[in-house]
């Protein structure tokens, strides 16, 4: 889901309910859904596309890379000169980079990326991030464990 600057949307509370039991179990029938907020199946199933085409929210398989042969996952913090948005436009295009934001602080820019290996991060590193036109430097922060990984912060 790629986050850009907008006006905050504005959810009832039926549509509050339907994310927080959809956060609680993104597997959750609509029909199950319906019974704890009120509205048929038909009107979830409404409410669920509406909110997912706007893009308030994603319904995905959350996996472990670890599980799928990615067994080496890291958060690189860049520095650019220039224009972030225009490398943060180019990063987000790479296929091994999986999350893009952009700070204030040391780094301009973090990017969160998946890779098969060590072999393959030094690759991604010198063949693609570090060769962007603006980047000036980078400082990779290797993951050893996953400690936490959680997607239920509640609505507002």
């Amino acid at each position: 889901m790629t986050s850009r600057p907008r006006d905050r949307a504005v959810l009832d509370d039926v549509s509050k309910a339907i994310i927080d039991q959809l956060q609680d179990d993104g597997r959750r029938s609509y029909a199950d859904i319906g019974k704890h907020v009120g509205l048929s199946e038909a009107a979830v199933r409404q409410r669920v596309q509406r909110l997912t085409e706007t893009g308030v929210m994603q319904i995905v398989a959350v996996t472990d890379p670890m599980q799928l042969g990615f067994t080496r996952q890291a958060m690189i913090g860049i520095r650019v000169s220039g224009d972030v948005r225009e490398v943060a436009d180019q990063l987000v295009e790479i296929s091994a980079v999986d999350y893009v934001v952009m700070t204030a602080g040391t780094f301009d820019l973090l990017a969160e990326v998946v890779c098969e290996n060590d072999d393959d991060l030094i690759e991604l590193l010198n063949s693609e991030i570090r060769t962007l036109p603006g980047v000036t430097s980078t400082e990779t922060f290797v993951y050893l464990q996953l400690r936490k990984q959680a997607y239920h912060w509640g609505v507002r």
